[in-house]
């Protein structure tokens, strides 16, 4: 059965911006998610060339294999987020960040430079740590003690915060041009954009694997 997030008329930046994987099948396909993200499925795939029961088919097993290998207990798998996402996070954001900054002030004047990544990196990094800091020490240790229904207004507050963090996403795909090399990249450049796509990729599996197994799970306790 297909997932109602694969409907026809669902946007390709929606599906971007919640499917963990999606991005990269999107990007294979030289469909795209930022300017273009405006698109229905169905018209993206039109406009591909490519078969929409058959894109459909291929974003429906990364469906299928989402969180497969999520902890099934909640203290486990809060565990999982903090080791797999939260530090992961931490850990790639300042390089990156002096990264952009590099390619950005050397080839600044080349027809493809990144112009504003830098910014834009520097405001996920800031995304980022406000919204782990407030899980961390608010959301996560109410979850431990089964605060359950209560949380419902944090949740969705945290909810709104992933919709901005998804926007930031957009736009980095947006100034590197979905995140495609010149001809002739440095080695600067072309290890920018390998971590971009890895942190990207890695963003959307937090975010998917918060509101689709976290969240649920924590406020049905």
């Amino acid at each position: 059965m297909t997932d109602p997030l694969l409907a026809p008329e669902t946007t390709v930046r929606d599906i971007a911006a919640r499917l963990p994987g999606a991005a990269q099948i999107f990007r294979d396909a030289d469909i795209s998610f930022c300017c273009g993200g405006a698109l229905s499925l169905a018209d993206a795939a039109a406009k591909a060339g490519l078969d929409l029961a058959a894109l459909t088919a291929a974003l429906q097993a990364l469906i299928d294999r989402a969180g497969r290998d999520a902890p099934q207990a909640t203290p486990e798998l809060i565990a999982h987020i903090l080791d797999r996402y939260h530090a992961t996070h931490r850990e790639e954001m300042n390089f990156l960040v002096q990264l952009a900054n590099r390619v950005e002030t050397v080839h600044g004047d080349h027809d493809e430079a990144p112009l504003g990544l830098t910014e834009i990196l520097l405001a996920l990094r800031d995304d980022l740590e406000t919204h782990m800091s407030k899980e961390e020490n608010l959301l996560f240790p109410a979850m431990l003690q089964g605060a359950g229904a209560v949380l419902a207004e944090p949740v969705r507050v945290m909810a709104e915060e992933h919709a901005v963090t998804s926007d930031l996403l957009r736009r980095i795909e947006h100034v590197t041009h979905g995140l495609t090399l010149p001809e002739g990249a440095c080695g600067s450049w072309t290890a920018l954009y390998t971590g971009l796509r890895k942190l990207c990729d890695d963003v959307v599996a937090h975010i998917h694997l918060e509101e689709t197994v976290l969240f649920p799970r924590a406020l049905a306790a």
